[in-house]
């Protein structure tokens, strides 16, 4: 089965303890370091003496001397019955007689001798042993762990083997499950086939490894009113004995299966109610070579049972509670950075806490006309939900404000209206960049946000000096714009605070770090080759010590390469009716400097069509751009503000086919409007 995981856990949990008869039935009770006889006097002792160690640890023996015990043992794991490596010493280190004899039982399985003292009931081992295995199980955060916690604490301390049942899918919350009950096998654990056979002991008689593998089918779909569905109703553990349990069996771990399980009292079958309906069912095994369970085992299952399912109910409402705030965050992300003409994009984001992984830190990159990038990155308070949601309206607004063509300053501006109608309390801080590959600048708004940082050609890192500004949402201030050169070759370095600040260091000081950190990066590649972005982005992130990450950290990285001045041809044309004519003879020049010949006729064509729409109702010059990078870029803008769409002619029309022409021959087009007209573009491949 592929679903089943068996793990193996190394033991030796049959060798006896003091004190203890290991042939007596009740002398196989769980037995952990602390084991303590009840506070009762025993016959041939003084009154007051107490034969109960005084702390939890303490080792009991079924003969207590007055001399004090110099071979103490060290107590056991928790959870785990203690493996002495032999029993308390006599005169000259040998075995007490009675001690003996108790091996001896158990080598040979034979009953104590008539007369001999029995040992008590040890309910105190069953509580400490609970307690132990609900803190294991407890600790488990997600379902794999709480799984593995009970199969971890039960073998072999209570069973030889479990068999796990989960409901295929477990229900969350509230919400009602539909369709049959099924369940699945989830995991198997069992004790290793070795036993330690130091100190004389004899190895137990081990099934073989494809018995255990042949109990439990993988799937096992319960029918109303069968009578697994009556066992799982009764909530409560059961032996498998019992008829109605040993009805159930065939039904879970599949026909045939049923006689791999010890007969007698030596499985126990619970049910795992959640905290409205049973998730599943825990099936707990003993060789036969063991004793077998005592009705008091039932209430162990009970309480295993019952940790287990409301750790699972909690396991999977937590799990789908961080799977929605993880989708809410992702889908808040841009999912995959677009490919913009004049400059490569790399980006990073870090939560602050992976069982969180929401926050309001962003970054975008928006493609504007003229085949410029706006470039912005922002940080909300906080890293909750509602920070994330907010963080979403602000991105959100970012977008439509940049597909307006709008300045970077005014940009700011109403970010920071659209932040005060969302409440009185809605900061946030946020650097919108708008890059020209063309004419090789960039013009910087920022709103309390730290300054970027630009990596030159040759290794240089510098912080720009850019105008702080007050955050997002303080209202009734005012935000400036800088323009600054941006040359080809560099890098610029976009971050929320997260990443230079934290409680071991204050901002400017991790601006100052993050500063050496490229120029120690850039210097790696020589002074002619940039470091690659992504592995320059691996690199920032590295500068975080282990104490560091105390705020979401999102990372936009922005490698301006530009478009050469040869590569750029543009003009202004009047509009009149020889504009179009004009435009298609500049472009066939253009074309032939540039060596693509071949993309005449198509250029001309779809030229000719975009300029005639353009002059038919434009009151001043339009422009004419093209653009030669990996692809043949046109843009005809205009100053009037509506946006052509795209329709289908009827037979009877004159006109309405030049977009038509354009959708068809053109890799890519589109029309975006500007605060001053609109621009309409097409991209061809190159040959």
């Amino acid at each position: 089965m592929d679903s089943t995981r068996v793990t193996e856990q190394p033991t030796s949990f049959e060798r006896p303890q003091t004190g203890a008869d290991p042939a007596d039935p009740r002398g196989a009770l769980l037995r952990s370091p602390g084991a303590a006889l009840p506070a009762q006097g025993r016959a041939g002792e003084p009154p007051g003496t107490n034969p109960v160690g005084v702390s939890e640890h303490s080792q009991t023996g079924a003969e207590q001397s007055a001399e004090p015990d110099t071979h103490r043992p060290r107590p056991a794991a928790e959870g785990v019955p203690l493996q002495p490596d032999g029993e308390p010493a006599g005169s000259g280190g040998a075995p007490a007689p009675q001690n003996r004899r108790a091996d001896q039982d158990r080598r040979t399985g034979q009953n104590p001798a008539p007369g001999r003292p029995t040992p008590m009931r040890r309910d105190g081992d069953r509580l400490r042993f609970v307690g132990a295995a609900t803190r294991r199980i407890a600790r488990g955060m997600d379902l794999d762990e709480i799984v593995m916690g009970l199969c971890r604490a039960t073998v072999p301390t209570f069973a030889d083997a479990i068999l796990v049942y989960l409901r295929e899918p477990l229900p969350v919350g509230d919400e009602r499950p539909t369709g049959p009950l099924v369940l699945r096998l989830r995991r198997t654990d069992r004790i290793p086939a070795e036993r330690d056979t130091e100190s004389g002991f004899m190895p137990a008689v081990q099934p073989e490894p494809s018995e255990l593998e042949a109990v439990g089918s993988e799937l096992c779909e319960v029918r109303p009113g069968s009578a697994l569905a009556e066992v799982l109703r009764g909530v409560r553990p059961v032996f498998t004995d019992a008829p109605a349990a040993r009805a159930a069996l065939p039904e879970l771990i599949g026909e045939g299966g049923e006689f791999a399980v010890p007969g007698g009292q030596r499985a126990i079958l619970a049910p795992l109610r959640g905290r409205r309906r049973v998730i599943g069912a825990a099936l707990f095994l003993r060789r036969p070579e063991r004793i077998a369970f005592e009705a008091d085992d039932l209430l162990v299952a009970a309480q295993l049972a019952t940790h287990s399912a409301l750790g699972i109910d909690k396991a999977v409402l937590y799990g789908r509670e961080a799977y929605i705030a993880d989708e809410l965050q992702r889908t808040m992300l841009p999912e995959n950075l677009p490919r913009c003409t004049g400059v490569r994009l790399a980006s990073r984001y870090l939560p602050a806490a992976e069982t969180a992984r929401v926050g309001g830190d962003w970054y975008d990159a928006i493609p504007l006309p003229g085949s410029r990038v706006a470039l912005v990155v922002g940080d909300v308070m906080g890293h909750s939900m509602t920070s994330a949601a907010i963080m979403g309206q602000l991105r959100t607004t970012a977008q439509t404000l940049a597909g307006l063509d709008l300045p970077p300053q005014e940009v700011l501006h109403h970010l920071d209206e659209q932040a005060q109608r969302l409440g009185t309390d809605r900061m946030a801080t946020c650097l919108y960049a708008v890059y020209d590959p063309v004419s090789h600048r960039i013009t910087i708004a920022n709103a309390g946000h730290p300054p970027p940082v630009l990596l030159h050609l040759g290794g240089r890192a510098e912080v720009l000096p850019v105008p702080a500004g007050a955050p997002i949402g303080v209202g009734g201030v005012d935000f400036e714009a800088v323009e600054l050169d941006a040359p080809a070759g560099a890098t610029l370095l976009l971050y929320t605070d997260g990443l230079v600040e934290s409680r071991l260091r204050d901002v400017w000081t991790g601006i100052e770090q993050l500063r050496e950190k490229l120029a120690a990066t850039a210097q790696l590649t020589g002074p002619d080759h940039p470091p690659p972005l992504e592995a320059l982005c691996d690199e920032v992130l590295d500068m975080l010590g282990p104490g560091d990450r105390d705020d979401d950290i999102a990372l936009l990285a922005a490698r301006f390469d530009g478009i050469a001045p040869s590569d750029v041809a543009y003009w202004f044309l009047e509009p009149e009716d020889a504009a179009p004519g004009r435009a298609r003879r500049l472009a066939r020049r253009a074309l032939a400097r540039w060596g693509l010949e071949e993309l005449s006729d198509s250029v001309e064509l779809l030229v000719s069509e975009v300029v005639t729409n353009a002059v038919r109702y434009a009151s001043r010059p339009v422009t004419l751009r093209l653009l030669r990078t990996d692809v043949l870029r046109c843009e005809v803008g205009d100053d009037v503000p509506q946006l052509p769409r795209l329709r289908q002619a009827r037979a009877t029309d004159e006109g309405g086919r030049g977009l038509y022409l354009v959708n068809r021959l053109a890799r890519r087009w589109g029309a975006t409007r500007l605060s001053t007209g609109k621009v309409v573009w097409f991209e061809l491949n190159r040959g």
